[in-house]
């Protein structure tokens, strides 16, 4: 009876086992098997340091058994990940926004990976990574249809106002501060020409450099005592930022050509 009730339990522990595996992708014991349920996925050096896939791909594999294998080479790969405006944005970080862009080669595992991160579950994931208690990367919005030109309402005159005395130190919001600028910053042209456009302006108190000199009143933190704007602060209220975004979404976005084609 005890040999029995032993071989029982190590039925069901091999059993338990055996069901993990194959739900995680760990048991490809035939060729082709592994190839097949997987793909590789070109990503710069810069999301790669900070964790964020390690944390990230597992909750995918372990849901679908597909493997992603990370590689630096992004022609080598069936999707890339990069920074720019080609592609499908997919989450917001370091300053930058996140587009995934899928290639010749693209399988549809592949395809599934890209709209698992942007769907529901993948943007939580995203939105719940965290580093010394910060949120680290913000998930894009949800992928809508592109029902032509956004205008949003709002003051647009009083918008570029406000745009060149807090934005036009760094930025090109106009012709008249075009010799003003930094000139590694981008224009309000060409940001109107991202996709995202409305999320960066939206949030761009978010978005690094600004939250070490931008104060919204009522929605930012004043700063320290202890560590205060290395600049002159921008400060502004919610509805001086609508007016800006008023202003924005007027303006007409920079025409940066066709996408870079690879042979």
């Amino acid at each position: 009876m005890a040999s029995n009730v032993r071989e029982e339990r190590v039925g069901c522990r091999a059993l338990i086992f055996l069901a993990v595996a194959l739900s995680a992708g760990i048991l490809f014991h035939k060729p082709g098997i592994a190839q097949s349920r997987s793909f590789r996925m070109g990503v710069p050096n810069a999301i790669a340091e900070t964790g964020f896939l390690q944390y990230l791909l597992p909750r995918f594999s372990l849901k679908t058994g597909i493997r992603i294998e990370i590689v630096g080479d992004t022609e080598s790969s069936e999707l890339s990940l990069s920074e720019g405006t080609s592609g499908v944005a997919v989450f917001s970080g370091l300053g930058k926004t996140w587009f995934l862009m899928t290639h010749e080669e693209t399988n549809e595992h592949a395809i599934r990976f890209r709209d698992w991160l942007t769907g529901d579950i993948g943007r939580r994931t995203v939105d719940a990574f965290e580093e010394d208690g910060k949120q680290v990367f913000t998930a894009a919005l949800e992928q809508v249809e592109d029902d032509g030109p956004v205008v949003l309402s709002g003051d647009a005159i009083r918008g570029e106002e406000l745009a060149v005395l807090h934005c036009g130190r760094c930025h090109m919001v106009n012709e008249a501060t075009r010799l003003t600028t930094i000139g590694s910053s981008p224009s309000f042209a060409v940001m109107r020409s991202f996709s995202d456009w409305q999320m960066r302006f939206e949030a761009f108190f978010a978005l690094n450099p600004h939250p070490a000199f931008t104060v919204i009143d009522g929605v930012t933190e004043p700063f320290d005592i202890s560590r205060p704007s290395p600049i002159v602060p921008v400060q502004m209220t919610l509805e001086e930022l609508e007016a800006i975004l008023a202003f924005v979404s007027r303006i007409p976005p920079a025409d940066l050509g066709a996408p870079i084609q690879y042979q």
